[in-house]
């Protein structure tokens, strides 16, 4: 759950700043959304979460 609330928030900075920054415009930036929320009631989103939580592991378990 952490890591989830992690990542929808930096994933809304930085569409908030790519925004801000006219990088992208409103219009797209709601498709981008409406995607997001619709892919997560799919059938991939079991899959997309396991690979995300895989993947922070890794990270996670990489020593400097």
């Amino acid at each position: 759950m952490a890591i989830s609330l992690s990542v929808v928030l930096l994933l809304g900075i930085v569409l908030v700043v790519l925004i801000r920054g006219g990088s992208i415009k409103g219009g797209p930036a709601v498709v981008a959304v409406l995607f997001g929320f619709f892919l997560a009631s799919t059938g991939m989103a079991d899959d997309i979460q396991r690979f995300l939580n895989s993947l922070a592991e890794t990270i996670n378990s990489i020593q400097f």
